[in-house]
């Protein structure tokens, strides 16, 4: 472990929703914006393409589709986006042009099959997409949005800033993919979120005294507003701030260095020093001292070795 000090952001702010080439000019913004103070590493949150939807139901109803689910879910997927896709290309050169690491929440679709998946995609600092998690378990109605994914995409890379990965959302409820990514070290521990509850933010430091890391959380601001005006009336009971944001970084020993943000768009910035990694396994390290490995054993099926870049 390298004992440095290095300048991390997370972004907490509103997608052009149900626009994908709106939403790449927004993305490049914010990452202009996090260049310009210096960070390193720069998360998004959960699906800022083209949107997490809260509030669409996609007309579900069981044992039976309807042509207006039909017509939403074919916004939703015409604004999704490809790994392949020049809109990557487009971000991968922001990226390089502002010389840091990125992690951003997709809805991804395949060239091949019509499947969506929640996704978090990886960039290096050279604008260079070096990896993807997909959601393992799409909670509720995403199950109807989303597929499901496998222990291939737990995914984690060795960088100069430290050993990162994370989980989505309400994966990170799931104590056996946590201590996956326990496992393999991370340092810099990634949870982007659609979850605004105040209750989340015990879950982030718990998560960060668990795996004795830094955590960054990442959400979107949204309001009723914020949607195209053909949804407006499938969102007649919501109120207007539909998703406050509680982005958050929080230290190894669940100190928050900054945020939770609520209810306005903005960039969290704070210095990780990693020290502070080496102090907090003093009095415990949960894949070390504390993992006894004589009772328990974790087998992860297809997880990849980390990634050394």
């Amino acid at each position: 472990m390298s004992l440095q000090k290095i300048k991390v952001g997370v972004v907490q702010a509103t997608p052009a929703l149900f626009d994908i080439e709106n939403t790449v000019e927004i993305i490049i913004s914010w990452i202009e914006k996090a260049a310009k103070v210096g960070c390193e590493m720069l998360l998004f949150p959960e699906s800022f393409i083209p949107c997490y939807p809260r509030g669409i139901d996609f007309d579900a109803v069981v044992g039976k589709r309807s042509d207006k689910s039909r017509e939403q879910w074919l916004d939703y997927w015409e604004n999704s986006i490809e790994t392949s896709s020049p809109h990557i290309q487009k971000i991968g050169e922001a990226i390089k042009k502002a010389n840091l690491m990125v992690a951003l929440g997709v809805t991804e679709k395949e060239s091949i099959g019509g499947s969506l998946y929640c996704t978090l995609l990886y960039f290096n600092e050279n604008g260079e997409l070096i990896g993807k998690h997909r959601k393992l378990k799409p909670t509720g109605l995403e199950r109807y949005v989303w597929a499901e994914s496998d222990g291939s995409t737990l995914v984690s890379f060795d960088t100069k800033i430290g050993k990162i990965g994370g989980l989505i959302c309400w994966e990170n409820y799931m104590p056996l993919a946590r201590m996956a990514m326990y496992q393999k070290g991370v340092e810099i521990y990634l949870a982007p979120t659609a979850d605004s509850r105040e209750s989340w933010q015990s879950t982030m430091q718990h998560i960060a005294l668990e795996g004795r890391c830094f955590v960054l959380a990442s959400n979107q601001f949204v309001r009723k507003s914020d949607y195209p005006e053909k949804y407006q009336s499938d969102l007649e009971s919501e109120p207007e701030v539909m998703c406050a944001g509680g982005s958050v970084i929080i230290s190894p020993l669940g100190e928050i260095l900054a945020g939770p943000l609520w209810n306005e768009e903005g960039l969290l910035v704070a210095d990780l020093d990693f020290s502070d990694l080496a102090k907090s396994k003093l009095d415990f390290d949960v894949v070390g001292h504390y993992a006894r490995k004589d009772v328990f054993k974790l087998e992860v099926i297809d997880q990849p070795s980390t990634i050394k870049l």
